[in-house]
């Protein structure tokens, strides 16, 4: 009992001086490498995790928003991205090129938190 004490103490104050820190968002740029690595992160994941056969792919490159916080440990990037479904499959290499399905029902706005760690 006595060993984990210190250690719940130091938990607590990593916590208060994690919660302390200034969460304030600052613009970036788009071309920024740690943002176009988030953005191709981002898409990944959503076409691995969405239960339909068909992938997205963004649609007209990320939209105006993307901030990171002013820290020097991470980068925590807020993404809102406007994706299309394709007409190829998730198998696919390249879906780039790959046409766009027609339907204007087949478009999705989402919004992205990815957390990069230099």
């Amino acid at each position: 009992m006595f060993l984990r004490m210190p250690l719940l103490l130091g938990l607590i104050v990593l916590g208060a001086h994690v919660w302390t820190i200034k969460k304030e968002f600052v613009d970036i740029s788009k071309h920024h490498g740690y943002f176009v690595a988030s953005v191709e992160f981002a898409l990944a994941l959503f076409n691995e995790d969405n239960r339909e056969e068909h992938s997205y792919r963004l649609l007209g490159g990320p939209s105006q928003r993307f901030w990171s916080p002013r820290t020097r440990w991470t980068m925590i990037f807020l993404m809102e991205l406007k994706l299309h479904r394709t007409i190829c499959k998730k198998q696919d290499e390249d879906i780039n090129n790959c046409p766009l399905q027609e339907d204007p029902g087949e478009k999705k706005d989402c919004t992205f938190v990815v957390d990069a760690r230099p």
